[in-house]
């Protein structure tokens, strides 16, 4: 593993409170040294650049769908770790609504041996809560966290047996597994395809109001407290739902959530005519949910941001809006739309660290997040000045169901270093 000094860069590490110009030095996949600029010496190390660009410490995503196994066509392993990796991601959590489901150990270990021999982001491998994503009987929770798996989710469904999750919840906790849950009470609205309101009725679809997404939230939310358990609640897209986990908070319950950056930027109005790249589950929602959202991110109640990355083809897109799949990608867009938000709060720019890095690596107990010396050696290399319009073809992943392409963003990934090996090099 070769020696790298990463000169000239600007850190943001709010993990150990430190911003400002610093040189890095890498080895054994470790941050070896911290100093001044120009104090570190190159000797026969390799030199990264960063001519002031910022610093930070390695983006992890908590909630990306890699379709391997099972539907390669749309995204395998391979081609989302590349795409993580251009998007400043050294690490991801995969979901495990895989085809079969993701719900042994041998199947988070075979995962695992393939990814190590990718150029790419680092990969965890979450898996699933109850076998077959049925949620009822639950899987080996001792088995996969020998495996390496840090957590479990039915992700794309509901755990809806509250005393099936009440016994997630205190497994999970005792496996030292974190249990993410999807909350989506969908027998209210079974066949819903967009947000219930005035766009759902002007284009004719079966709307999904968002007491689908808080009445799950407040069920899941009552069984921590019930139990003293932690959960963490999955891609929130409705204000009512950050109400809930505010208050959650105040009460000092171990509840912790996310939002992604499509809630953050988008609403309904922009599903257009029939729109199937902004056909998202949960629906993009009014605007005074973003706003609910945002408030959320600015107060902390919103812990970090995740991509819910979910690629298709245009077998699955490029057909009848009500036969569209749901998801969009979003590896590649996150860091420059999430400093959108961060700059649209006037919050500081160690925000941005805290929420696509120092959290989401604090919450899922995972090495990293932090640029300190002794920490890994995964970095992100941003420039934050330059604008240009995205352009969904020259996306890493197979796919191309982006809902930003053709949106005008701000800052670039410059390089990802995951493990002191550059991934990525713009």
């Amino acid at each position: 593993m070769e020696t790298l000094v990463v000169k000239n860069g600007y850190l943001i590490d709010p993990a150990n409170n430190f911003e400002g110009p610093a040189d890095l030095l890498l080895a054994d996949g470790k941050i070896k040294a911290r100093d001044k600029p120009g104090a570190i010496g190159a000797g026969g190390a390799k030199v990264v650049e960063a001519g002031g660009a910022w610093v930070l410490p390695g983006l992890i995503d908590l909630h990306v769908h890699l379709r391997d196994p099972g539907q390669e066509y749309k995204e395998d392993l391979a081609s989302g770790l590349a795409a993580a990796a251009a998007g400043g991601f050294a690490a991801v959590l995969a979901m495990p609504n895989t085809s079969p489901p993701v719900d042994q150990a041998s199947q988070v270990e075979s995962l695992a041996r393939r990814a190590e021999k990718i150029k790419g982001a680092r990969l965890y491998q979450s898996a699933a809560m109850t076998r077959g994503q049925k949620g009822s009987e639950l899987t080996e929770y001792d088995d996969l966290r020998a495996a390496g798996c840090p957590a479990v989710t039915d992700d794309g469904r509901w755990v809806s047996d509250a005393a099936v999750m009440r016994r997630i919840l205190g497994y999970a906790s005792v496996c030292n597994l974190l249990p993410l849950s999807h909350c989506q009470e969908n027998t209210l609205a079974p066949d819903g395809l967009v947000n219930e309101g005035r766009i759902s009725t002007r284009l004719g679809l079966a709307g999904s109001p968002a007491e689908v997404e808080y009445l799950a939230v407040h069920r899941d939310v009552s069984l921590s407290r019930l139990t003293g358990r932690r959960v963490h609640l999955c891609h929130l897209s409705a204000g009512r739902s950050v109400e809930i986990v505010r208050q959650a908070k105040a009460e000092g319950l171990p509840v912790t959530c996310e939002t992604a950056p499509h809630y953050l930027t988008l609403t309904e109005n922009n599903l257009g005519e029939y729109d199937a790249n902004c056909k998202i589950n949960p629906p993009l929602r009014a605007e005074e949910d973003r706003l609910a959202l945002l408030e959320g991110v600015r107060d902390g109640t919103i812990d970090l941001v995740a991509t819910d990355h979910a690629p298709h083809s245009v077998l699955e897109k490029e057909v009848e809006f009500s036969d569209a799949a749901f998801g969009a990608i979003g590896l590649e867009t996150a860091l420059p739309l999430v400093w959108e938000v961060v700059q649209s709060l006037g919050l500081p720019k160690s925000r941005l660290a805290e929420l696509l890095s120092w959290n989401p690596a604090r919450i899922l107990g995972v090495p990293g997040g932090a640029l300190g010396v002794g920490s890994p050696a995964d970095l992100t290399l941003f420039d934050p000045a330059p604008k240009y319009r995205y352009d969904a073809a020259t996306s890493k992943s197979k796919s191309r169901n982006s809902p930003f392409h053709g949106r005008e963003l701000v800052g670039r990934v410059l390089g990802t270093i995951v493990g002191g090996r550059i991934v990525h090099q713009a």
